[in-house]
């Protein structure tokens, strides 16, 4: 059949000419006339022609009488089209004016006006967009004005694109352009709905900053914010960590939320819904169960046994070890069985599953045959291997958690970094992650089957050429990654909503990714001190001892892989100064990964680690605590080689802890008796229980709350996990016998020189014996305390109303 094609004037100047051209070289044989009147072909019916009006203006008169008169209408981009594909002109029942949204299907959502809609829907029609009712999977683009209704919330599931009218106006405005197609996502993201569309959000539990921020991409988001409480509010984004109970009893229609909902909407670009995060308050019964406990005291039993349940208690949760301490015999019937390790991540959900399956195993205590006393080499190398475990963990939500998200191909909203970021943010984790892997089964294996003879040193040798390929590429280009994390979380808001969502999952331990990612850069530092330790443990006789060294060594030529700038020389400089300021400070605190972080100045509470009321110093370090006293007679200045004088030593080292002994860091609530209070629950490995170490805070200058996190973050760094806020536990002080009450008191004072002057006569005792050690209380007006030595005056002191006490001291 034979189409003539009739033209309308009123195009733009030359497209005339253009459209004619086109209809000349089509391949299609077509006639075609020009006209200015379209009522001599309009309502004529020839058998022998169909015609096609081509026409520049769908809102023209001509344009009405002949979609009255069912002609077939094309539009000049529909012309150029065809031509441009040599294909023949698409025979459809409705006007077709281009080809700008071709092969889209589209779907209407919230809109109330009938006029608008109806616009709309001829817009799209004429654009070759076809128009569907119900929401289906072939739906390519849902038209909406805001982020509500069931429509709504399929095509976010779906990840089918949400966008206001608006695009379709735009698309129109468009639609002379034949090279043009609405579909194109740089054309289609200008007109997205955004996620926070017609929501009023507030705010609570946050810092200032935070919510600043929080606030900001609010409105570049589409929404408003106001304060809480405000009537106007339709979402409540609550810090879960920190609101533990709300300041109202939310309306009904107001969604109560965590902050993962707020970032999980800017990372889809789409609002999320609100079922899967509603705020729920955050008791645990578990630690209500555990408060309770320690809560009880019972005034007729030991005192030290008492303290000791509570330190047990208060450390449960941490002793993650999944090896019982090595029996004296092994038999068959008591052996350990691989199925039986716990997996020592310590997550909550790993350790409700781990006691699910070895509670109905657990031998009755008649069955368990006698423990031997734990060996301080075994002690050690179930450290390195809790920490390896720990670390593995660490590695595994790094790939988990962050490397394969980013990685998985259909992401809602396409895909959030680049490959080549992400190569360059990841670089040799999986590396890393497969080598410490198989170390950490291989160390399994020895803690399963132990004996003194077992050779830790050898595991590591077996993968040093391994350590030295996966560790200097990622280590040398830290730096890069980290740079690269900083600058796609400024320039991109759904990266920025991405790492926020994984810092509040209790895998991630509330850490960022650049936190995380440091830890490849400690790991090998920490291995070869723990190595020190164990190889300080073991006995000359033993083979280990000389395979332990070489361990050592071949960790240390990984390390020289890295390069030197990485040292942080600033960090030296402060190390020294405490090596001189500390008198007897030990020489291995001096170390070329190690770095000061804090220094605290607190008043001992207990006998450990020295005496009560002594003034402490702690030197926290990136991988261990340096505890030192004040001293009470200041030595000579000191000299230097180089002729330079310094001052004298103004502290006296106690011990040098690694922070993996910590087990736990406790926050002593203020009372009556206790005021700016801590303690820590440690576990040297030479001992066979817990002790306590408790403190004050002297001095305002010292913030108690961001004391004990910096001192959790690095301890939760050493041992490789990621829960560090888990560490801490808010306690009553009267639980652990602590109080902080008559600490300058003229009683404390004399107690404190009655114990310094009794342990110099011990000390001097065998040397001494036959000596008279004389102490007085005289009464009176003003009763004071006398002691001698030997008849030498030693102390004078003002103690009224204090000699029952000291007869109770003596």
């Amino acid at each position: 059949m034979e189409v003539p094609v009739v033209k309308i004037r009123g195009g733009e100047p030359g497209a005339e000419e253009k459209l004619i051209k086109s209809i000349v070289n089509m391949d299609i044989n077509t006639p075609f006339i020009m006209t200015d009147s379209v009522q001599e072909f309009g309502d004529g019916e020839n058998t022998d022609f169909e015609t096609v009006f081509v026409l520049a203006d769908f809102d023209s008169p001509d344009y009405s009488y002949l979609y009255k008169r069912d002609n077939r209408i094309v539009g000049p981009p529909m012309v150029l089209h065809c031509a441009a594909k040599e294909e023949p002109l698409p025979f459809s029942c409705r006007p077709l004016y281009s080809t700008t949204m071709l092969n889209l299907t589209l779907c209407f959502t919230g809109l109330r006006n009938k006029e608008e809609m109806k616009n709309l829907v001829n817009l799209v029609h004429h654009m070759g967009g076809t128009i569907r009712k119900d929401f289906s999977t072939k739906i390519t683009h849902l038209i909406a004005y805001s982020t509500h209704g069931e429509k709504y919330k399929l095509a976010v599931c779906m990840g089918t694109p949400i966008v206001t009218p608006s695009w379709i106006h735009k698309a129109w405005e468009r639609r002379d352009d034949i090279s043009f197609h609405a579909g194109e996502e740089d054309f289609r993201t200008e007109f997205k709905v955004p996620p926070f569309q017609d929501c009023v959000l507030s705010f609570l539990g946050f810092s200032d900053e935070e919510k600043a921020n929080m606030e900001e991409r609010t409105l570049k988001h589409g929404g408003s914010h106001v304060e809480v409480g405000d009537d106007k509010c339709t979402h409540m984004v609550v810090e879960e960590n920190s609101v533990k109970v709300l300041p109202f009893p939310p309306p009904e229609k107001l969604f109560v939320v965590k902050q993962e909902w707020f970032w999980g909407s800017i990372q889809m670009d789409a609002r999320a819904g609100e079922s899967m995060y509603l705020y729920e308050k955050n008791d645990s019964p578990a630690m209500k169960k555990a408060v309770s406990l320690l809560s009880l005291t019972t005034p007729n039993s030991n005192r030290k046994r008492r303290l000791r349940d509570t330190l047990a208690q208060l450390t449960k949760e941490t002793e993650i070890s999944p090896f019982p301490p090595p029996r004296k015999r092994q038999s068959a019937e008591h052996s350990l069985s691989m199925g039986s390790l716990l997996d020592i991540s310590n997550t909550p959900e790993t350790c409700k599953k781990h006691r699910g399956e070895t509670e109905s195993s657990k031998p009755s205590k008649s069955s368990t045959p006698a423990l031997s006393k734990q060996s301080a080499r075994w002690q050690v190398s179930k450290e390195l291997y809790q920490t390896e475990s720990n670390y593995v963990d660490i590695l595994t939500t790094i790939l988990q958690l962050f490397k394969l998200p980013l990685e998985k191909e259909g992401q809602v909203g396409g895909p959030i970094l680049a490959q080549e970021e992400i190569k360059t943010i990841f670089g040799s984790i999986p590396d890393i992650y497969e080598v410490h892997t198989r170390i950490k089964a291989d160390l399994e294996e020895l803690l399963t089957d132990w004996s003194e003879d077992r050779s830790v040193g050898d595991i590591i040798l077996k993968y040093s050429k391994e350590l030295v390929k996966a560790y200097p590429p990622f280590v040398n280009f830290f730096e890069m990654s980290k740079e690269t994390i900083v600058r796609c979380e400024k320039q991109k808001p759904r990266f920025h909503a991405f790492l926020k969502i994984n810092q509040a999952k209790p895998e991630c331990g509330r850490q960022t990714l650049v936190e995380l990612l440091i830890r490849p850069v400690q790991r090998l530092p920490s291995v070869a001190l723990l190595l020190n330790d164990i190889k300080k443990h073991t006995s000359d006789d033993n083979p280990d001892k000389i395979t332990l060294e070489k361990a050592i060594e071949s960790l240390k030529e990984v390390m020289t892989h890295i390069n030197e700038d990485k040292r942080k020389t600033e960090g030296q400089k402060q190390i020294f100064d405490v090596v001189y300021e500390v008198d007897g400070c030990p020489a291995n605190l001096l170390s070329s990964h190690r770095s000061l972080v804090y220094r605290v100045e607190t008043i001992a509470l207990g006998d450990q680690p020295c005496d009560r009321g002594e003034h402490v110093t702690l030197f926290l370090f990136n991988d261990c605590l340096e505890i030192a006293r004040k001293r009470h007679k200041v030595i000579s200045t000191f000299k230097s080689p180089l002729g330079q004088t310094r001052p004298p030593a103004q502290l006296k080292h106690i011990t040098l802890m690694p922070l993996s002994q910590i087990r736990r860091v406790l926050d002593l609530q203020d009372t009556e008796e206790c005021v700016n209070a801590f303690a820590l629950v440690v576990r040297p490995p030479t001992e066979q229980e817990n002790l306590l170490f408790s403190f004050q805070l002297a001095g305002e200058e010292t913030v108690k709350t961001a004391w004990l996190r910096t001192l959790c973050r690095h301890v939760a760094n050493t041992i490789c996990r990621a829960d560090a806020e888990d560490l801490i536990q808010c306690t009553d002080p009267d639980s652990l016998q602590v109080s902080t009450k008559d600490m300058d008191s003229t009683l404390s004072k004399a107690s404190r020189a009655i114990k310094k002057t009794s342990k110099k006569v011990t000390r001097g005792k065998s040397a001494a014996r036959g000596q008279r050690y004389t102490i007085r209380g005289f009464a009176g007006m003003r009763a004071f305390l006398q002691v001698s030595f030997s008849g030498q005056h030693l102390l004078s002191m003002d103690c009224s109303h204090s000699l029952l006490f000291l007869a109770d001291v003596f």
